[in-house]
């Protein structure tokens, strides 16, 4: 490009004299390739800070693997032999036994909570198959009682004590659905009722975790449970946590029937599939305003034809090159294009950092797992939402650009 086209592109593009129509069309065109960049860039950020923050927090409390058994009752037997195979794949981390169950808690009023009861074994260390000992707000996964009457200490989900208003040091019964027999004497099904300590609680920030779990030492999950010394599943951690299908499948093959696994993934296939669509139906709709703008910018770069028609006329009898004239209006388009483009997404990326650093945007935990808006802009995604707005107005300086250059300069001189 020379400096001679660059100078008239320059001239056309600020709309002198008769041009000033022109030149605020050409402002209405900037501003919507802004306004497209910049709404795609937040829409972006936000569905990719929503995938990645539930993933986060569902890892908080979910292992990447768990390892059952078919049949119709949720227990293994021979557990120790089958964790003792799982430590030996290479991409196993960490690995422990789990008993899963539901219970009913009560806190010495009528109000009665259902609850998921989680047994683990108490370590905090590099063996932890999940974070949830990070976020302890009261207590640790020591489970210390101070009565001797009771089961064991319990660890409370934040949800759950409030509602409870229960707290540390409070004793609480909770009702096992295992182990309850009908009493002919009554002629009604007596529930088999265990007592705890509450020892702790914890704030994961999901809603699911907080709001429904209660957390065992593993031998008193079993109890309650009536396991014995058998364990519901058992719990893994991988290396990668998107190589958790494939490490399965590894150790499913290695144990045999009847052992079967659930990775992270399958388990919320579901809310990530919708998250997924909505991200592809989101940017194909705001690709749209992308795209009237580039329409907007066919439409100016049209009225500049038409506007100077007659100046094109005597540039192109003084000798200015076809191909001049067509790169005069490239040039154009491009600097709506490019102006357009890096306004939006500064302004996105602003406007993307203030929202997710200071939460501004609440949204209710019991729908969407988290309380505010995470917004996380992906390089790949910025890059080519960029790329795809810069192609998109150089591709609209065609057909104004085509026809600019094909006037016969005695006819466009003549044009009124």
């Amino acid at each position: 490009m020379s400096r001679l086209e660059w100078k008239i592109a320059t001239r056309y593009l600020r709309g002198r004299r008769t041009g000033a129509m022109v030149s605020l069309i050409t402002f209405i065109a900037t501003a919507g390739i802004m306004v497209g960049v910049m709404a795609l860039i937040i829409v972006m950020g936000v569905m990719n800070g929503l995938q990645t923050e539930l993933r986060n927090r569902i890892l908080i409390g979910s292992p990447h693997l768990q390892i059952f058994t078919y049949g119709p009752g949720l227990r293994i037997d021979d557990w120790h032999a089958a964790l003792d195979s799982i430590r030996t794949q290479p991409e196993v981390v960490a690995a422990a036994p789990a008993v899963i169950s539901t219970g009913l808690l009560n806190a010495g009023a009528d109000f009665a909570e259902g609850v998921m009861v989680l047994g683990i074994e108490p370590d905090t260390g590099t063996a932890a198959v999940t974070e949830l000992a990070r976020y302890f707000v009261r207590g640790d996964l020591t489970f210390a009682t101070e009565h001797d009457d009771v089961v064991s200490g319990m660890i409370l989900g934040q949800g759950v004590a409030d509602r409870l208003g229960v707290f540390p040091g409070d004793r609480i019964s909770m009702v096992s659905p295992a182990g309850s027999r009908y009493n002919r004497a009554f002629g009604a099904v007596v529930p088999r009722m265990l007592m705890f300590d509450v020892t702790g609680t914890f704030n994961t920030g999901m809603y699911q975790y907080d709001n429904n779990y209660v957390v065992l030492p593993l031998a008193a999950a079993q109890q309650f449970a009536a396991l014995d010394s058998a364990v519901s599943g058992i719990q893994v951690r991988v290396r990668d946590p998107w190589e958790a299908t494939r490490v399965g499948e590894a150790i499913a093959a290695q144990l045999g029937w009847p052992y079967r696994f659930v990775d992270w993934q399958t388990q919320n296939a579901g809310l990530f599939s919708a998250l997924k669509l909505e991200k592809l139906g989101m940017a194909l709709i705001l690709v749209l305003i992308v795209a009237v703008a580039a329409f907007n910018i066919v439409g100016t770069l049209t009225m500049v034809v038409a506007d100077k028609t007659r100046e094109i006329g005597i540039l192109r009898a003084m000798g200015f090159p076809a191909r001049s004239v067509r790169n005069v209006f490239v040039l154009q388009g491009a600097v709506i294009g490019l102006v357009g483009t890096a306004v939006g997404a500064v302004l996105a990326l602003a406007t993307s950092l203030l929202i997710d650093r200071q939460e501004l945007i609440r949204i209710p935990a019991q729908v969407y797992f988290i309380d505010h808006l995470p917004i996380r802009v992906e390089p790949w995604d910025f890059a080519l939402i960029v790329i795809v707005s810069l192609v998109v107005a150089v591709a609209a300086t065609v057909h104004p650009a085509r026809r600019a250059a094909g006037f016969i300069p005695v006819e466009a001189i003549r044009q009124e």
